[in-house]
């Protein structure tokens, strides 16, 4: 038997709704901080209302997102939110320098997200991070010194890892890229 998804974890407004509610913000609270309606943004997470670019710009920035990772390439009939093909993955635009991370899951209407990341040689996360989220990773290929809660640890192809709400800043200093994959719960990009 067939399991068809929801219709609403393939579109743009489920994915807004849930990165929305990863930074725990209302309706309310959005919407004020785009100078827009709740009625206008609940539209818009209902795919009811299509925002313009300007409005999605805004939206990205508020959510502290890049404007790549809210646009998605169009799945082969029949894969739409299980398939994700090579060439069909969402940039997510990272702002650190060097760090290119790719959506490995279809959308952001799960519990976790899954990313594919590059860490490029002499790449360097400058100031350590906290965010309220579990991460898993795992190292494909290439080494990444990670720091988690001021210890560090030197990660090489095979090796994995957990971050439960600890700071952690990652490096580089090697002269070729790091492969990792990255489990993210709940989503934050």
């Amino acid at each position: 038997m067939k399991h068809a998804l929801p219709v609403e974890s393939q579109t743009l407004g489920a994915d807004l709704r849930a990165l929305r509610k990863a930074r725990r913000l209302t309706l309310s609270d959005l919407a004020d901080g785009l100078d827009k309606s709740v009625g206008w943004l609940s539209q818009v997470e209902r795919d009811i209302s299509e925002p313009s670019i300007d409005d999605l710009r805004e939206i990205a920035r508020h959510l502290d997102v890049s404007m790549s990772s809210l646009f998605r390439q169009k799945a082969a009939p029949g894969e739409e939110g299980l398939i994700v093909r090579h060439a069909a993955r969402r940039p997510i635009g990272s702002r650190q320098a060097g760090l290119v991370e790719e959506l490995l899951s279809p959308d952001l209407t799960d519990d976790f997200e899954m990313i594919h990341s590059v860490f490029e040689p002499g790449s360097a996360l400058s100031d350590a991070r906290q965010r309220p989220t579990q991460e898993v990773g795992y190292i494909v290929s290439g080494q990444l010194d990670l720091t988690i809660d001021g210890r560090v640890f030197h990660l090489t192809p095979g090796d994995s890892f957990r971050i439960r709400g600890e700071t952690y800043a990652w490096a580089n200093p090697h002269a070729t890229p790091c492969v990792a994959i990255w489990v993210i719960a709940p989503p934050v990009y």
